[in-house]
Order: C-alpha cells, then structure tokens, then sequence
C-alpha cells in the first residue's frame, strides 16, 4: 500500500466502525431496563466474565464499576475451573461477554450459576446462543460489520460490546446519583484525581495563614509576612477580610513612605476570591490570567456576603506540586 493511502484507509476504517456502532440503540429495550434494575438492587458483588477479547471487554468493564464504587471484578473462566468459582455467591450477578455467545470455556460457569441460582446477564449477538439459553436477562448485540480488509477482524463487534458495557456502567452511575465528589474519593491518584482537586483540597489553612489585624504596625506586618514565607499577608477587620499586601506591595511601601505614612494606604482592597468548591484547575486558570501567585478562599456559602471570612489561601506552588496544569 502506497504510504499516502493509509490515512484515507484509517478513515475508512474509522467511518465503518461509527456507523455500525449506531446499532447499539437496538439494545436499549426492556431487557437493558431489567439489567439495570438487577444491578441497581444487587447486595452482592458485580461478576464480569469472558475469553478472549471479549474477556478484555470484561476486565475494562469491571474497573469502570469498581472505579464509580460499584463493588466488581473480572473471573477468568478458565481459572475458575481450577477453583476461582468459589469466589461468586448467590448474592452476586455474572455479567457474560461473549459475541458469538457459544465460546465453549463458559459452559462451566454457566452450569455453575444455573445450579446456585446466581443470576446471569448475557451479551451476545446470537438469540439462541448458549450463553443467552442461560441467562436470565438477555442484551443480544446487533450484527455489525468488521472494520478490516477481510471483515473477519473483531473490531466493530469489541467497540460496540464495550460501548454497551460503558452505558450500563453510566446508567447505573446516573441512578445512583453518582457526583464528581464521590468520583474522587474512588480515583485519587493520576491526571484524573488532579483534574478532580477542589480549592478546599490543596488550600493552606489554620496557623499556617498570613494574616494579621489591619491597624497593626510596618513592623508587625514585615514579621508575619517573613515568618508564613507566602509572599502575601492578609489584613483582617473583626475577622473579616479587610485586604492584602504583597511583597512587592511592602516595597513600594519602603519606597514611597514617610514616619508618619500609614501602611493601610496601601492595602489592595477587594482582593480576589474564590469559593472553597472551585476546581484547583480553574484557580490555577485565574492566577495564570491576573498574573498574581494567591488567591483567597472563602466558605461556598460565605461567598456571595459582603464581609467575607477567610478560610484558606491557595498559593500557586501548591498547585504546581499537585500536578494540577
């Protein structure tokens, strides 16, 4: 194949596989209800199992359930000849990937979870498959055609298997009222658990704060600012925040004042703030584009009042050390 074909045939290829997975729509009728009801109600455990590729499936599967506190996990159906049965019960549901529905390593299982009555969802594309004779709730997955040149290739059938996988997982994540904030309690580490950061995860607090009274002297406000190293200081007003200085603010102080030339001249009144449930990421967002390397940050329900209280304050190197970008 001449090199400037690949492009247009990896767009064939791609063309072929959207289009097929249109099909998918034809499996969202009352069985794929029943489904999610089986596994809205399950006190047990959310069972996957396949060979092959469609045990791949499976496996992605089962961590997407697990990742969104669905207690799951992938039985290789192989292995549980040998023993690994004994981790399902009769509380549990199998959820079964097989595309052609009649693999012969499954029949073991399914005599299994038959004899214990352990309820079975199959996903296969043939109605009178082994695999779905067994089930309790059928999801039979349209006919598509393979995106490769001999059309043999699983690759239109593995996309639409896992995306029937993945819209179980999102129904059921939808029904349960399933946030961000829970997502990020079951994915703390990585791009994804950054990107979940809120100000009120990475915000300084307590004694920790620079802050000090807005009446106080040169000389205290230099003491507080040298000993919280934030390179800003926080002026208070019966505990509410009355403005900040910077260092560079302190400079110009030392630049253009006299004795008798009071440091609240030149405190920045209305300083920025944020609420404690912003995105770290978006806070970052607003340091980069006011060019300043704090913010302040109050209560969610503080935020929109007059006088504010201060709760934390976010410095742009804690950011940076979170991975937040």
């Amino acid at each position: 194949m001449h090199k400037k074909n690949y492009i247009s045939f990896a767009k064939k290829s791609a063309s072929i596989q959207i289009n097929e997975l249109k099909k998918i729509k034809k499996v969202f009728n009352s069985s794929f209800t029943k489904a999610v009801d089986l596994v809205l109600n399950c006190k047990g455990k959310v069972i996957f199992a396949g060979i092959g590729k469609s045990g791949l499936i499976a496996r992605k599967i089962s961590a997407t359930f697990s990742s969104v506190g669905i207690p799951s996990f992938f039985c290789d159906p192989a292995q549980a000849l040998h023993g690994d049965m004994g981790q399902i019960e009769k509380k549990d549901i199998l959820i079964i990937f097989s595309y052609s529905g009649n693999t012969s390593e499954l029949n073991n299982m399914l005599k299994y979870a038959n004899r214990y009555r352990i309820k079975i969802i199959g996903v296969a594309s043939k109605a009178d498959s082994v695999l779905l004779k067994a089930s309790d709730i059928k999801l039979i997955l349209p006919k598509v055609k393979e995106s490769d040149i001999t059309g043999m290739v699983p690759t239109s059938s593995t996309s639409i298997t896992l995306l029937l996988g993945d819209c179980l997982a999102t129904t059921v994540m939808q029904q349960r009222n399933f946030s961000r904030e829970k997502f990020k309690i079951f994915h703390p580490g990585g791009n994804i658990g950054n990107s979940l950061l809120l100000a009120k995860d990475i915000m300084i607090t307590g004694k920790k704060l620079p802050t000090i009274n807005y009446n106080k002297t040169f000389k205290d406000v230099l003491k507080v600012m040298n000993k919280k190293k934030l390179g800003i200081i926080v002026f208070l007003k019966k505990k509410y925040i009355f403005g900040i200085l910077t260092d560079g603010d302190l400079r110009r102080y030392l630049n253009n004042s006299t004795s008798k030339t009071k440091i609240e001249k030149f405190i920045r009144k209305n300083p920025f703030v944020v609420n404690e449930n912003m995105p770290a990421s978006k806070a970052l967002a607003i340091m980069n584009e006011k060019k300043i390397t704090s913010l302040l940050v109050v209560s969610e329900k503080n935020y929109d009042k007059n006088y504010k209280t201060l709760i934390g304050v976010i410095h742009i190197h804690s950011l940076l050390q979170s991975g937040i970008k």
